[in-house]
């Protein structure tokens, strides 16, 4: 039985115990018995499920939040190149997107059980404190280490309200119509996603770039009350004295892991060689770290972030995984498609203007997938298409994005890419959450959230390694008997404004060294969506029940 409650109950009324899924279900749905985690939902308190416009009014006050968080985790994707010149460092810019994806990976996890315990509706609005902070520290800050410093305290409140939001609609909404929400959940995060970067170059071109953060305060503002008066769920774990057994250790370790990883990945060959001891210490530390972090997660932690015992069922595995793989790729393509448009001459805000169709296939796709399992209760046929003709996608564009080629097929190519990375994104949140019990549903979605954050960042910094070592390797191969080479080449990687005053008769070798190292990004990305489609066809199907207490 669900908790009493402060909300009112639907009026629809739910299936029986004995009533069907589909009236023509059949046998080829699979359970994934054998390793399904048990059923035991005596410790739940489940919130009663609301009436539709009383719902609809508790998930748009998270919506709103989730809107500006999304916009903020690619807002740099138009901004970076900008912010980087007037810091007189290209290199920055990984680091730039990376620790704002970091930070949501580090407080992503531990959102679940914090919120457990301190209720959804303070966790919310903390983190919209948390987002407000950041995006005022990043639009004030002189130096690069006080922006990073600003851009992980926006990840650490994004990611919050990002997930956040998510247990909310897992606390009120049956698995069955929760692919719908979701979708409608997604189209808001899709919509700020895909316009951050539009948004991000508007205003930098009218105001500068400090200021595409601090108008956003605001905004945030509003989303912190509009959670203070209509959200309210109640607390499932009472007991404040649980937090000690709240993963941190684990957090801490999972945090170090990415950033040695991340400092490796980036000095090498780019302001070290390889070789240097800097860069094997650093990527050695960062599997070591990740060795310690999955012992703790397994025989330490009393309630581990990502509980390796889960990820022992197949589905779990195999929807983490994709949902880890076809991050990086996307996140590689998209913080990488607007600096190639730069790079062709092209304002920030023209360059941002090429990622609306990616914001409309990502503000669409989420809804497509959400209806299509609503109707069909089925995800993995749908799963598999959308995976194929996303692959399909970034090989076109590895193959014909290039100077001179036609302006227009780019737009559908981002569109394809935009749309089947949310289909993607809520079939494995749902297939996640239809594989465990209830109790596990906000440690699994915050692995879920985790996953994709992690993939985030990792992708991003695969890109800008591969961008940066491959850029430079031409540049040197085409200009180093060149008088003045080395400081002319490091003024190239450093601002991409430096190709509008290049030495007389450098333009066109420049230019191919730029289309050289964004091809090999585009590649690269194409090959970890290969890798996302083979951890999707492990996948299996599950019942998406009718009602909350999955009857």
């Amino acid at each position: 039985m669900a908790a009493p409650s402060t909300l009112h109950p639907s009026s629809t009324p739910h299936a029986t115990e004995r009533s069907p899924l589909l009236d023509h279900e059949s046998s080829n749905v699979i359970e994934d018995v054998e390793t399904r985690i048990p059923r035991n939902h005596s410790d739940v308190t489940l919130a009663q499920s609301p009436g539709t416009l009383k719902l609809l009014l508790i998930m748009s006050s998270c919506w709103f939040g989730c809107f500006l968080a999304a916009l903020d985790s690619t807002i740099v994707a138009t901004l970076g190149a900008p912010i980087a010149t007037s810091f007189q460092s290209f290199t920055l810019l990984s680091w730039i997107a990376a620790s704002y994806l970091i930070a949501n990976a580090a407080f992503t996890p531990l959102s679940g059980k914090l919120t457990d315990i301190f209720g959804r509706r303070a966790g919310l609005i903390s983190c919209n404190a948390l987002f407000f902070t950041g995006n005022l520290i990043c639009g004030l800050a002189k130096t690069p280490e006080v922006m990073i410093f600003g851009r992980v305290i926006q990840g650490l409140g994004g990611g919050g309200i990002n997930s956040i939001s998510t247990f909310i609609a897992s606390d009120l909404i049956p698995l069955r119509q929760r692919g719908l929400w979701q979708g409608i959940g997604n189209l808001c995060w899709g919509l700020g996603s895909g316009l951050g970067g539009v948004y991000g170059g508007w205003i930098n071109d009218l105001m500068g770039w400090r200021w595409a953060f601090l108008i956003q305060c605001p905004c945030i503002a509003i989303s912190a009350v509009l959670v203070f008066f209509n959200v309210h769920i109640p607390v499932k774990e009472k007991d404040v004295s649980r937090i000690k057994r709240v993963d941190f250790l684990g957090s801490f370790l999972l945090v170090a892991s990415l950033v040695l990883l991340l400092m490796g990945l980036n000095s090498g060959g780019n302001t070290v060689p390889w070789s240097h001891p800097l860069v094997i210490s650093s990527i050695i530390a960062s599997v070591v770290t990740l060795c310690i972090f999955v012992y703790v997660e397994d025989q330490v932690a009393p309630e581990p972030i990502i509980p390796v015992r889960l990820l022992l069922n197949r589905t779990v595995a195999a929807a983490c995984l994709t949902n880890w793989f076809q991050s990086m790729a996307q996140y590689g393509i998209l913080y990488y498609v607007p600096i190639y448009f730069q790079v062709n001459g092209m304002s920030a805000t023209r360059a941002g203007a090429r990622l609306v169709p990616q914001a409309f296939g990502t503000a669409i796709g989420g809804m497509l997938a959400g209806y299509g399992m609503r109707i069909t209760g089925r995800y993995y046929a749908l799963m598999m298409s959308s995976e194929a003709s996303r692959l399909m996608a970034l090989i076109l564009i590895a193959v014909t994005l290039v100077p001179g080629s036609p302006m227009w097929p780019p737009f559908i190519y981002l569109f394809i890419t935009g749309t089947s990375y949310t289909v993607m994104l809520v079939i494995t949140l749902l297939a996640l959450i239809a594989a465990v019990d209830h109790e596990h549903q906000a440690v699994i979605t915050s692995a879920s959230y985790a996953c994709r954050a992690t993939g985030s960042t990792i992708g991003i910094t695969i890109a800008s390694a591969v961008f940066q070592n491959i850029l430079k390797s031409e540049l040197w191969r085409t200009f180093g008997d060149q008088p003045g080479a080395a400081d002319e080449i490091g003024r190239i990687r450093d601002s991409v404004d430096e190709i509008k005053s290049l030495p007389i008769g450098w333009y066109p070798g420049v230019l191919d060294s730029y289309v050289t190292a964004f091809r090999s990004v585009w590649w690269t990305c194409a090959g970890l969506a290969v890798l996302g489609m083979v951890s999707s066809a492990f996948m299996r199907e599950h019942k998406l029940h009718a009602t909350l207490e999955r009857k």
